[in-house]
């Protein structure tokens, strides 16, 4: 039986009012991977928007089926099932006493339009991925704001988008500052560890990835808190809402199996923005061009033993361990006074702009030193920020040791 015109115009409006303004039907992002729940709601709300409800019943009807947990898809069939034989008021007709997990479903359904209808611009790349390492085989970009998960990989240094996905964020929103306020962090992060599901509480559902939250920066500005994770939704559903998590980012169970063969701990980036900032690759490219040299420039004042010349690469305000500026010059230099020769060679170098604070960068890299009385090899981090003389140094540099958080506490 096929709706009434008034039926069918109020399903209309309460489905297609969750997103301010209705776009033209985005270009078809080239994906590798590809996902048969979210395609399929997207096409009924489509099919509802034209007002073709044959066609809308059977895609939501094939998505109840494929995945019965659903409980967004669950909704929207509800509806369309009871808009046949009475005016539906608003998105998710049930009792008033079940309308906070309806407000909730509402927001899951308007993160998922917003993301449809507001796709990058084909050709265009997060403007934080400089550079990539060669051993940085994917790279993880969260949009906060759109909750959703992007998955590039590296093709030969070019990030190529591999898939995205729906993600859930923090209670309280975005930009963690301390411990217990439900926040998630913003900055840039690498994966430290895997967890399986088998080791977790339900809760966690099918596994978890946790990230070096906080890392050398946080700690630099004083934010506190541990046990950030990437995880798996319980078992008994199949996404959460939006803002539900403790600060966690947390993806369909089968996202998140789909996206964990894919991570190299302790080399996959995870980069956490309030929104991503889309560029042309040019643009990208002519900034990345600007860090290089700042950091070439560094390595080559470093061999020549000119203690003033090296010096000037760092920022009065930088801090190693517990020197400051002043005690770490004073100390390189005595280091430097036994020194007849030194050779600094960079490998895996790779640089992220950090989202969450203009002018600051992050830099990894394996070091190898050489020099008539030492040799080693070390993991480096680096923090260079972009002074008000428009010239980059070197704010904090550390060796690169990503910290395990523990197991039995997490979400802080």
């Amino acid at each position: 039986m096929r709706l009434s015109a008034v039926h069918l115009s109020t399903l209309i409006t309460c489905l297609w009012s969750l997103h301010a303004s209705a776009a033209p039907e985005p270009d078809a992002h080239p994906h590798q991977l590809q996902y048969k729940e979210e395609a399929l709601l997207v096409d009924t709300l489509n099919h509802i928007r034209d007002r073709h409800l044959d066609e809308a019943l059977q895609s939501i009807e094939t998505l109840v089926e494929l995945n019965p947990k659903f409980r967004l898809a669950q909704l929207v069939y509800g509806d369309l099932l009871l808009a046949k034989s009475q005016p539906i008021g608003e998105f998710g007709n049930l009792p008033l006493k079940a309308r906070g997990r309806i407000n909730e479903l509402r927001d899951e359904a308007r993160s998922r339009l917003r993301s449809h209808l507001s796709q990058p611009q084909q050709g265009t790349l997060p403007a934080s991925m400089l550079r990539l390492s060669a051993d940085q085989k994917r790279i993880i970009v969260v949009d906060l704001e759109m909750s959703r998960l992007y998955l590039f990989e590296n093709d030969n240094g070019t990030p190529r988008l591999l898939a995205n996905f729906y993600a859930s964020i923090g209670k309280n929103g975005i930009a963690k500052q301390v411990e217990g306020d439900l926040k998630t962090p913003v900055g840039v992060y690498f994966i430290s560890q895997r967890i399986s599901g088998k080791e977790l509480p339900d809760l966690y559902g099918a596994g978890a990835l946790p990230i070096d939250y906080p890392n050398p920066w946080d700690h630099r500005l004083g934010r506190t808190g541990y046990g950030i994770w990437i995880h798996g939704v319980p078992s008994d559903t199949y996404s959460r809402a939006p803002r539900s998590s403790e600060g966690c980012v947390a993806l369909a169970n089968a996202d998140f199996e789909t996206l964990t063969p894919l991570i190299d701990i302790g080399k996959t980036p995870v980069i956490l923005a309030e929104k991503v900032d889309w560029q042309a690759p040019f643009h990208i490219e002519q900034q990345r061009k600007e860090l290089e040299d700042a950091i070439e420039k560094w390595r080559r004042d470093w061999e020549s033993r000119n203690i003033a010349r090296y010096a000037a690469n760092y920022s009065q305000s930088f801090q190693a361990g517990k020197h400051d500026y002043a005690n770490w010059v004073a100390r390189k230099e005595a280091i430097n006074k036994a020194k007849t020769q030194i050779e600094i060679q960079l490998t895996d170098l790779s640089i992220f702009s950090d989202p969450g604070e203009e002018g600051l960068v992050v830099v990894r890299f394996n070091q190898r030193y050489n020099s008539n009385n030492y040799s080693g090899d070390a993991y480096k981090r680096q923090y260079w920020k972009r002074e008000g003389d428009g010239v980059w140094r070197i704010v904090y540099e550390g060796t690169d040791t990503i910290s395990t958080p523990p197991l039995a506490r997490n979400n802080q």
